[in-house]
């Protein structure tokens, strides 16, 4: 039975390209849609090739620079890379905190509203490149400034 239906199924597809009307156009035209086709395989393939590649390129740069180099900065500039560390969030009173340098130690003076937040900010602070020590004179509303001693 199943011979039977391959037969069938092989004479239609020769009867179907080689009918002496339109069998010249048909053959043509699977010629063409075959070819269209490899080409498109091979155009898909390439481009899966070259996002593998570039995704691969993209994890061995992130491995190779996992640490920032270490950089000496002037006090401008480690004052300059803490505000915007430390200012990156919309919740932070930007008006309402200081940040000066020198030597490499950075002072942070005003008002927060949370002894948290006085904490993140000096966790944040102690993690930006350069900074050798962080001195802590923020202080609560009501609560009287620390003087640098």
């Amino acid at each position: 039975m199943q011979l039977l239906a391959l037969g069938a199924l092989v004479g239609a597809a020769i009867t179907y390209l080689f009918d002496p009307q339109s069998g010249r156009r048909r053959r043509a035209m699977l010629r063409d849609r075959s070819a269209a086709f490899v080409r498109q395989r091979g155009r898909e393939t390439a481009r899966a090739g070259r996002a593998v590649a570039a995704e691969s390129y993209g994890v061995s740069q992130k491995a190779q620079h996992l640490k920032e180099p270490p950089k000496e900065y002037d006090d401008a500039t480690l004052v300059e890379k803490v505000q915007s560390e430390i200012f990156r969030d919309a919740d932070v009173p930007k008006g309402q905190v200081n940040v000066n340098a020198e030597d490499g130690i950075v002072v942070l003076r005003g008002e927060v509203e949370r002894p948290e937040l006085m904490e993140e900010l000096v966790a944040k602070t102690r993690k930006v490149q350069g900074v050798r020590d962080v001195q802590n004179l923020m202080h609560l509303p009501g609560t009287p400034a620390p003087t640098n001693e």
